[in-house]
C-alpha cells in the first residue's frame, strides 16, 4: 500500500472517530431536552461510527500499515432546536462522504485496487447514511417545532 493511501486512510480513523463523538454530542442534546428517542437514535450513529473506525483500522492492519491516531477536537455543533441538530448530523454526513471519495479517487490514481474495492463498502454506507440524515431532515422540517408533531417524531426515531 502507498503512502499516501495509507495516510489518508489513517486520517478517516480519526474522521469517523469524530462522528461519533459529534453524534454523542447530539445525543446528548436531545437527552437534555427531553427527546430520548432522537437521543437513541444519535446513540446508535455514535456506536456505528466507531465500527467503521474500526473496520478502516483493521484493513491498515491487515495490510501491513501502521495507524497513527490523531487528535479529536471536541465537537460544538450549534443547536438551538431539533432542525439545528438533524441538519448539522446531514452536513456532517455529507463531509464524510467527500472524504471516503477522496480516498477513493486516490486508490484509483494509486492503482490500488484493494483499497478500492475496501473502499466500496462505505461508499454504499455513505449513501444510506445521507438517505437516513435527508429523511430525518425533511420530516423535521415537515413537522416542524410543534410539539404533537415531535412527539410523533420522537416516536418514529425510537422505532415505536
Amino acid at each position: 500500500m502507498k503512502e499516501t493511501i495509507s495516510a489518508l486512510l489513517g486520517e478517516q480513523v480519526t474522521k469517523e472517530f469524530y462522528s461519533a463523538y459529534l453524534y454523542l454530542a447530539i445525543a446528548n442534546w436531545f437527552e437534555e431536552n427531553d427527546l430520548g428517542g432522537f437521543g437513541g437514535w444519535y446513540l446508535k450513529q455514535a456506536e456505528e461510527e466507531q465500527e467503521h473506525a474500526m473496520k478502516i483500522v483493521e484493513y491498515l492492519h491487515d495490510n501491513g500499515q501502521s495507524v497513527q491516531l490523531g487528535a479529536l477536537e471536541a465537537p460544538r455543533p450549534e443547536i438551538g432546536c431539533v432542525r439545528d441538530a438533524v441538519a448539522a448530523a446531514l452536513a456532517h454526513e455529507k463531509y464524510i462522504t467527500a472524504s471516503i471519495e477522496n480516498i477513493y479517487a486516490a486508490a484509483v490514481a494509486e492503482n490500488d485496487y484493494r483499497t478500492q474495492v475496501f473502499l466500496q463498502w462505505f461508499i454504499t454506507e455513505q449513501g444510506e447514511e445521507e438517505k437516513n440524515a435527508e429523511e430525518m431532515l425533511t420530516k423535521v422540517t415537515r413537522y416542524g417545532e410543534h410539539p404533537m408533531g415531535i412527539y410523533n417524531l420522537d416516536k418514529e426515531a425510537a422505532g415505536r
